[in-house]
């Protein structure tokens, strides 16, 4: 970024506000979430006074600045939205009132949309893990920004509000596009499928075990919920991790989450993410030639219906799954038809998703990061 502006810290536009409130038992609280990566806010359940282990909860107003502590390493950054505004948190929320008259909020919203930000400020912080590293108010507070003028400052939110509009509007197509896509997999599957059979006689549970040395990295894979997919994680060394050993991947390995499984982290490797690494929670499994293609179940196993079978393996008590074991998946039972009638449907699956592919998400998630280092590296 350009010193061609001042670098303020934090703590000289933005003050501790929050509204604290004493929970009454006969009372139900509305509640605010963040999205990590920087993705906003979401309505969560509301507080039931009855039941919540706070003692205490804080009011939050619209166009505060507010960061999630235990998850700020990965971007749980927001500026309130309207609809939001005197909904309660917990003190793992701070917020902040915006000083406005020297910055916008949505400039900072847009400033904490860049990675490098929240990293910069999960650098150095205590915890267990990366997963375990809060960031202190004051440590945020201490955090410098350039700060152009007001005038400035407005030009670049106006323009990156702009192409935010135009790539929602194209991820709304997309969606739907795979949401089709979905819909005609899980269709034709059962179709065709016949009988059921059950998964472990098509699908083998094989692991590539690799012993973690010091001194060496690993590049990691992570999964995202509800079919959507693979992701590629900054590597990790020996002195990062408790684990012993990590899976290596392989081309056409079906991947599952062990503890995110039952809402869908489930996906089939391909070239792109084979020779990576994820944790021994990453379970990883072979489909048995002649029975199953893995090119077909990596379209099958997006479906939110695969998606389903999956949460009713592990009901649990309230929100609380059970972990996706092997043998809880390897004895599912689901339609499947022959190998041949596979190549041809997922021939047919590739087509409509190639099409899909040209409003995907890989060069929308690439043009946002590099407007947001344009725009602040020139202000």
């Amino acid at each position: 970024m350009t010193m061609r502006w001042p670098m303020v810290p934090l703590r000289e536009v933005l003050s501790p506000a929050g509204e604290p409130h004493r929970v009454v038992a006969a009372r139900s609280y509305p509640n605010l979430g963040l999205y990590s990566f920087a993705r906003g806010c979401f309505e969560k359940p509301p507080i039931d006074g009855n039941l919540t282990s706070s003692s205490t909860l804080y009011r939050v107003r619209a166009g505060q600045f507010i960061y999630s502590r235990l998850f700020a390493f990965e971007g749980a950054y927001a500026v309130v939205p309207d609809e939001f505004d005197g909904a309660f948190v917990s003190n793992e929320f701070p917020c902040f009132d915006v000083q406005r008259d020297r910055v916008l909020p949505n400039y900072l919203r847009w400033m904490f949309a860049l990675p490098k930000t929240w990293t910069d400020l999960a650098a150095g912080s205590k915890g267990m893990g990366d997963r375990r590293k809060r960031v202190h108010p004051d440590k945020l507070l201490a955090y410098t920004l350039a700060l152009p003028p007001l005038e400035v400052q407005h030009r670049i939110v106006e323009r990156l509000n702009a192409v935010e509009e135009r790539v929602a509007d194209i991820i709304s197509l997309r969606d739907e596009i795979r949401s089709d896509l979905c819909e005609l997999v899980t269709s034709a599957n059962s179709q065709f499928g016949g009988e059921l059979i059950r998964l472990g006689d098509a699908l083998v549970l094989e692991e590539d075990r690799v012993p973690i040395a010091s001194g060496r990295g690993y590049p990691q894979v992570g999964i995202r919920g509800f079919g959507g997919g693979l992701f590629t994680k900054p590597p990790v060394g020996a002195g990062d991790t408790t684990y012993r050993h990590f899976n290596r991947l392989h081309d056409g390995h079906f991947v599952m989450s062990q503890v995110k499984g039952w809402e869908g982290a489930v996906a089939v490797c391909d070239a792109a993410f084979a020779g990576m690494y994820a944790s021994p929670e990453y379970r990883t499994f072979r489909c048995v030639p002649g029975r199953l293609r893995p090119v077909y179940f990596s379209h099958l196993c997006a479906t939110p219906w695969f998606h389903q079978q999956l949460a009713q393996l592990t009901r649990g008590q309230g929100a609380r799954r059970e972990r996706l074991r092997p043998e809880m998946l390897l004895d599912l039972h689901v339609p499947l038809p022959d190998v041949e009638t596979q190549a041809r449907l997922e021939a047919s699956f590739s087509r409509i998703l190639h099409i899909g592919r040209a409003h995907d998400a890989g060069d929308l998630d690439r043009l946002l990061p590099a407007l947001l280092a344009e725009a602040f590296g020139s202000a």
